[in-house]
């Protein structure tokens, strides 16, 4: 781990914001020249700090105004194994995200759905037919607000 200045932490929070600002245009509200941000960015980078910058798609703007967490318990944890049931959930298009975590579930997988029907058949169709799938708890997202992360 590299020591972070208040510059880093600075730099770090605008990017949080927006990471498609140009190095120029961050470093003018820093203070700081282009090349400067852009040395700053680069180290960030090497340190694995930075790891990419993603584009964050609208699912609502692209017609899929349902999102919902689901908490999946693996029915037989020693016939299916991790692996497979990971290659076949992640190869629904409608599963934004595969997380193993630890607790009362094994996954938690985050559903974008056109609408409640739309999840619904998702759901029975595709994700309740995986190989090894027990148990499953649904959370259907309310609001969600955006939060930077934690930048000292």
């Amino acid at each position: 781990m590299i020591d972070l200045d208040d510059l880093d932490r600075a730099l770090l929070r605008a990017l949080a914001r927006d990471a498609a600002q140009s190095a120029g245009a961050l470093g003018r509200g820093l203070g700081l020249s282009q090349p400067a941000t852009w040395r700053r960015i680069r180290k960030l980078e090497s340190a694995g700090i930075l790891k990419g910058r993603k584009l964050r798609l609208n699912a609502e703007a692209l017609g899929f105004g349902v999102t919902v967490f689901l908490g999946v318990k693996l029915a037989t944890k020693g016939r299916v194994s991790l692996e497979d049931f990971e290659r076949a959930v992640s190869a629904i298009p409608e599963v934004q995200r595969v997380e193993h975590v630890l607790g009362l579930y094994d996954y938690r997988l985050r559903v974008v759905a056109r609408d409640l029907p739309d999840f619904e058949r998702v759901l029975r169709r595709r994700i309740m037919t995986l190989p090894g799938v027990g148990e499953v708890e649904a959370n259907v997202l309310l609001s969600e607000e955006r939060r930077p992360g934690p930048i000292g």
